[in-house]
């Protein structure tokens, strides 16, 4: 116990009873108590200023071509740090035009694209960046697509090319499995891109069938596409897109 110089409600000094720095009130019993470590913030909103984590921390590229007619089976790891790894090499079936999402909170899943066939096959990816060999038979083959997260921890195939451009999805659980397809889900197009936003909801954008298209259609948390919503920008197809903030 230690004693300070306070005022009364006259405004006149008077000294006041205080705990010292290791006395504290534990269930209304006042005693010597350990002493706790307390964070103190510099804006004095006695928060931690020590940044939490949270989230995806890395990041994978895969497949592609390396020159005309040449697909490719490799992968880069990228760290939390933004350092590309160097290539690993027979990862699952060469092919390009595929997409990619995560799902699981920290897994990813590769899937579809083609070589000279179109192809319907996806490859998980673990939480330490290892991938596995093909799964086969999940939807439509079919390249140009996209895909993004939604729900926290599920994520969503979307659009793409056979021999015609298409209208569906593939829903991916938080196990990694790939659900039949929905079709008829806004305009057949593909080239497009897809990403997370809002925490648990996704949207694709833009896209074409010859000629590019302004056109979004937003993703529930659960899965459901919305259909189009159109003038969103510069009509064009074969971009990207990534969740930011």
């Amino acid at each position: 116990m230690r004693r300070i110089i306070g005022k009364d409600k006259k405004g006149k000094n008077k000294l006041i009873n205080v705990p010292s720095y290791d006395d504290i009130y534990v269930n209304n019993q006042f005693g010597l108590q350990t002493a706790y470590d307390v964070s103190i913030s510099s804006n004095g909103s006695g928060a931690d200023d020590t940044p939490v984590v949270s989230g995806t921390q890395n990041a994978i590229f895969g497949y592609g071509t390396s020159s005309p007619g040449n697909d490719v089976s490799i992968t880069n790891l990228v760290s939390n740090t933004g350092v590309v790894a160097t290539d690993t090499t027979g990862v699952g079936t060469a092919r390009n035009t595929l997409a990619a999402a995560g799902y699981g909170t920290d897994k990813a899943i590769f899937g579809y694209g083609g070589t000279s066939v179109y192809l319907s096959m996806t490859n998980l990816v673990s939480n330490t960046g290892v991938v596995a060999t093909d799964t086969t038979g999940v939807g439509t083959a079919r390249w140009y697509l996209t895909a993004a997260g939604y729900g926290t921890d599920k994520a969503i195939f979307g659009y793409g090319y056979t021999s015609a451009v298409v209208s569906m999805t593939n829903l991916v659980s938080n196990t990694g499995v790939v659900a039949i397809d929905t079709t008829g889900v806004g305009t057949a197009r593909q080239g497009l891109a897809a990403a997370g936003y809002g925490t648990d909801k996704a949207i694709f954008g833009y896209g074409g069938s010859g000629a590019g298209v302004s056109i979004t259609n937003l993703v529930s948390n659960t899965g459901v596409v919305a259909t189009d919503t159109t003038g969103v920008g510069t009509a064009r197809q074969r971009l990207a897109a990534a969740s930011y903030g």
